[in-house]
C-alpha cells in the first residue's frame, strides 16, 4: 500500500475549495467598502460628541476620498486619491462661499456648470475611478444650499479637509498592511491591476466634451422642470442625471437608467424603514457606514442593488445636515430621481440614434 499517495475523500479537496471561496471574495470591494465606511463614521461621530451634527454634509463629502483609488498599485492611488481628495475639498470650499453670500439661482446654476465641467475634465484627465463627476455635484449641491454664518467659513471648511486627510490616509494604509501580512495571505487581497494613465491630452477629446455637453444639459433640464413644478430638493434631479449618465467613452446603456429608478424606489422604502420611527443619532451614523459599506461591496457587481444602500445613506445624510419631515424628504427623493433618471433617459437614447446613423453601413 501506498501510504504517501494524496487522499482521495472529500477532505483532500478542502484546502483548494477554501482557496477558490477566499479567491471568490477578492471579486467584491471589501478593501475599499471597509475603508469607506470608517472613514464616514468617525468624522461624523466626533461631530456628535462636539455637538456640531449639523456639520455632517462636510465631513460626509470629505470623506468621500475614501471611494477613490480602488484596485490601483499605491505610487498610482497616490495621485488619483490626492487629485480627488484635493478637487472635492475645492469644491466644497467653493460651494461654501456661495452658501455664506446667499448666491442666487443663477449664480448657484453657474456654479453648478463649473463643478460639471471641472469634474469631468479632472477625472479624464487623472484616470479617477468613478470616472462621472457625480461625488463633486452631490457635494456641490448640498453645501451650497445649507444657511451658512460669515464666521463659520473656516470650521466648516477644516471639517471637510480633516475628514478628507483621515480618507485619504486610510485609502493609502492598504499598503502598510500588504507590506506587514500580504505576502503571507496573497489570497486576501484584491489584485491591484487598475493602472490609469495621467491623460494631460483630455482636456482635448471630443468624447470628453460630448460627455461634459451632455451631463451639462441633463442637469439643467432636470433643475429647471423641477424648479417650475415645485419639487423640494431640486438637487436630487439634477444628481440623477449625472449618476445615469455615462463617461467619457461609455457605452450609453438604458437599463442604467431603469435600475436607478428601481434601486431608488426600493431604497426610499428601506430608508423610510429607518427614518420613520426617529431613531437616535447613533442609530443614523451606523445606517450611514452600512449604507457606504453595502454600496462600494455592491455597485461592481450590480448598479440597482447598489442603490438599495445608496439611497438611505444619501437621505440620512440629508436628514442630519437639514432635517425636514420625513414623508416629504422620502417624495421628493422618488420624485427627482424618476425626473432625472428619465431626462438622462432620453440623452442615452438619442445618443444611441445618433451613434447608429453614423455608423457606416456594412456591406
Amino acid at each position: 500500500m501506498n501510504h504517501s499517495a494524496e487522499p482521495t475523500g472529500p477532505e483532500s479537496h478542502q484546502p483548494e475549495s477554501l482557496k477558490q471561496w477566499v479567491r471568490s471574495l477578492r471579486s467584491f470591494q471589501f478593501e475599499v467598502a471597509s475603508r469607506a465606511a470608517v472613514a464616514t463614521a468617525l468624522p461624523l461621530t466626533v461631530l456628535v460628541l462636539t455637538g456640531k451634527l449639523d456639520w455632517a454634509a462636510y465631513a460626509a463629502f470629505g470623506a468621500m476620498t475614501a471611494l477613490f483609488g480602488r484596485n490601483e498599485p499605491y505610487r498610482v492611488r497616490l495621485r488619483t486619491v490626492t487629485v480627488a481628495g484635493t478637487l472635492m475639498v475645492a469644491i466644497i470650499a467653493f460651494a461654501l462661499v456661495l452658501a455664506i453670500i446667499e448666491a442666487p439661482l443663477l449664480v448657484l446654476t453657474a456654479g453648478l456648470v463649473v463643478v460639471i465641467v471641472t469634474g469631468i475634465l479632472v477625472a479624464a484627465t487623472a484616470g479617477l475611478f468613478p470616472a462621472t463627476p457625480i461625488f463633486f455635484v452631490f457635494g456641490y449641491a448640498v453645501v451650497a444650499q445649507l444657511p451658512t454664518p460669515a464666521d463659520e467659513f473656516w470650521p466648516r471648511l477644516f471639517v471637510a479637509v480633516a475628514s478628507a486627510a483621515f480618507a485619504w490616509l486610510l485609502t493609502m494604509s492598504g499598503a502598510v498592511l500588504r507590506r506587514v501580512a500580504g505576502q503571507r495571505e496573497p489570497d486576501l487581497y484584491k489584485n491591484l491591476s487598475r493602472n490609469p494613465d495621467f491623460l494631460p491630452g483630455a482636456i482635448t477629446d471630443a468624447t470628453v466634451w460630448v460627455s461634459v455637453a451632455q451631463n451639462v444639459v441633463g442637469a439643467l433640464i432636470a433643475g429647471s422642470v423641477a424648479f417650475a413644478v415645485g419639487i423640494g430638493h431640486p438637487y436630487w434631479a439634477v444628481v440623477s442625471v449625472v449618476a445615469v449618465l455615462p463617461p467619457p467613452g461609455a457605452a450609453h446603456s438604458v437599463s442604467r437608467s431603469l435600475h436607478r429608478m428601481i434601486g431608488t424606489t426600493l431604497g426610499v422604502g428601506i430608508a423610510a424603514l429607518v427614518l420613520l420611527p426617529g431613531p437616535p443619532v447613533a442609530v443614523l451614523i451606523l445606517v450611514i457606514a452600512a449604507g457606504q459599506f453595502g454600496a462600494e461591496i455592491l455597485i461592481g457587481k450590480h448598479y440597482g442593488a447598489a442603490l438599495l444602500f445608496v439611497t438611505p445613506l444619501a437621505l440620512t445624510v440629508v436628514h442630519l445636515t437639514s432635517p425636514v419631515a420625513v414623508p416629504q424628504l422620502l417624495l421628493d427623493r422618488v420624485l427627482e430621481t424618476v425626473l432625472g433618471s428619465v431626462i438622462a433617459l432620453i440623452i442615452v437614447l438619442l445618443a444611441r440614434a445618433h451613434l447608429r446613423r453614423r455608423r457606416p453601413l456594412r456591406a
